[in-house]
């Protein structure tokens, strides 16, 4: 097959990992926020459990049927991915409460250089003038765009580094996992899955409870919102499965960058359905900003080093000995 070929079978498959991540992400927030305004189901870390038993339940099946081959991850690595995953999902609830929406969304902001900084120490990875510049483009339009309110306390600062380092350490190690035991997404989410919807399932209630003052036992279920519970759960599977998709074909820095996209849909979205109050001149222009800064991050990152891992390599005159540019050419591998 053509080398031409190949690139574009692989775009074509990028761009349908980001449109399946993209279309399942913004749908369960519509749905969730549907569920918790409309039908006073506030119990997110509960749900956030279901969800997962769901998506167990699916790669059963699958794996069932023959779909998932036999893989093995140790059970060290597995407890460390739940550790961080759970942390990230308590954190950013916990964070939610306690702070103030502006500071949230600057918090959530920050996992972007939070997750470059993994990257350049754990993987060696080395960014171009232009991709960083890319990168502060979209941070800027995102936060001209959700950015209003802006008020610190300590434990609300507290819970927010603990989310913003657990978020982006989950979503580093998804790749790391998945690049080092040769795991598919479905063999990562078939290991994971189980032992975080238990957790989830266990500590959820009481964590409700304590972020609420509401028990989930008291809830009064009935058809609507049994129907958008299934809802949610249905269309978490495929969240859960595009984010081990995207973060393991690209990296959690790209997720990241990109994913702002989807805070854009969103913000439309809400528009569109919710009203328009918050629509104003500056919320349109931190759009454009930030979806410029996304374009741009995709062209500078594709460049030739755009973004790369530095390998250790030879002595510089030992590669020119050895045959030049052949040689250097190893020295950094494009990622």
């Amino acid at each position: 097959m053509p080398p031409a070929s190949k690139a574009d079978r692989k775009a074509a498959v990028d761009a349908a990992a980001w449109l399946f991540n993209v279309v399942t992400s913004v749908g369960i927030i519509i749905v969730n926020k549907a569920l918790m305004a409309t039908y006073g189901f506030s119990f997110a870390t509960t749900l956030t459990g279901l969800h997962f038993a769901t998506t167990t339940l699916m790669t059963g099946v699958l794996r069932w049927l023959g779909y998932i081959q036999a893989s093995h991850l140790p059970l060290p690595e597995l407890l460390k991915f739940v550790l961080f995953a759970n942390f990230s999902i308590v954190g950013m609830n916990v964070s939610l409460m306690w702070n103030s929406v502006g500071f949230y969304q600057i918090a959530k902001l920050t996992m972007i250089p939070v997750s470059c900084l993994l990257e350049v120490v754990f993987d060696n990875i080395r960014y171009s003038r232009d991709t960083k510049l890319s990168i502060l483009v979209v941070l800027l339009g995102v936060a001209v765009c959700t950015v209003s309110d802006v008020s610190v306390n300590f434990k609300g600062f507290v819970a927010a580094f603990i989310a913003v380092w657990s978020t982006s350490l989950q979503q580093y190690y998804v790749h790391f996992l998945q690049r080092k035991y040769s795991l598919t997404s479905f063999n990562l989410l078939g290991h994971t899955a189980p032992t975080q919807a238990v957790t989830l399932l266990l500590i959820g209630p009481f964590l409700d409870y304590w972020l609420t003052e509401k028990r989930i036992d008291g809830y009064q279920f009935h058809l609507p919102s049994v129907v958008f519970i299934i809802l949610s759960c249905t269309i978490a599977v495929g969240t859960n499965l595009s984010q081990f998709i995207c973060i393991g074909r690209f990296t959690a820095v790209s997720f990241q960058v990109l994913g702002h996209m989807k805070t854009i849909l969103v913000l439309i979205l809400g528009f569109l359905f919710f009203g328009k109050e918050g629509l104003n001149l500056q919320v349109v222009l931190g759009m454009i900003v930030a979806v410029v800064g996304m374009i741009w991050y995709g062209n500078a990152s594709s460049k030739p080093g755009g973004k790369e891992r530095r390998s250790h390599s030879l002595p510089r005159n030992n590669q020119q000995r050895h045959g030049g540019s052949s040689e250097s050419s190893d020295a950094d591998e494009k990622v």
